[in-house]
């Protein structure tokens, strides 16, 4: 091989051993997390995710495959990410501080029962500690998608999920596969009787 299919190669292993270690050790908490947003569902609530950067593009595509479809003909499931409005996203940075973008959605659209999903790679980003911690205060059931250490947002929810990794480009990986998942499960289990397409 040439120097630059060896990285390729090089790079496609380190990624594939990330998501190993993910089957082995993260399958329970990806299955819980499938189970509380289906209970939220069954109950007429709704999911909302947010993140920075390519965090903040995970969130945008995950809330549509939840909207849209992922594999089966369905109704709508209500899911929304607050990284998609810009105006509000600039207002409230101008107005208020960029820490509050989310804290100020999360205000406006949470009701308990609701399930809230921060994205960070680090678990450190202050608006997504502070949306979350909102989202906390007003009853929603609160989760992290992370790296390998948690972060900050450790603490502040009731789902980690960690992935094991410091490389941000694996852990985003990770995210949307673990985030792929997640959506496959709710479909399974809410819409069970219905084909796939």
């Amino acid at each position: 091989m040439s120097h630059k299919e060896n990285l390729i190669s090089d790079y496609i292993e380190k990624s594939i051993r990330t998501k190993k270690e993910l089957q082995k050790t993260r399958v329970e908490v990806i299955a819980r997390i499938a189970e509380v947003i289906v209970d939220a569902y069954r109950q007429g609530n709704k999911v909302l995710w947010f993140g920075n950067g390519g965090s903040a593009a995970d969130a945008q595509h995950l809330s549509c495959e939840m909207v849209s479809k992922f594999f089966l003909e369905r109704k709508a499931l209500a899911s929304i990410a607050l990284t998609t409005n810009t105006s509000e996203l600039t207002a409230i940075a101008n107005d208020y501080d960029f820490s509050r973008v989310f804290v100020r959605q999360v205000e406006a659209l949470v009701n308990s029962g609701d399930v809230v999903i921060g994205i960070s790679t680090s678990g450190n980003s202050p608006n997504v500690i502070e949306g979350i911690k909102e989202a906390k205060r007003l009853g929603a059931i609160t989760v992290a998608f992370t790296g390998a250490t948690g972060g900050k947002l450790k603490e502040q929810v009731d789902f980690l999920l960690d992935v094991p990794s410091e490389i941000t480009p694996h852990i985003q990986e990770s995210h949307i596969m673990i985030g792929h998942v997640i959506c496959y499960l709710v479909e399974k289990e809410l819409f069970k009787d219905q084909n796939e397409k």
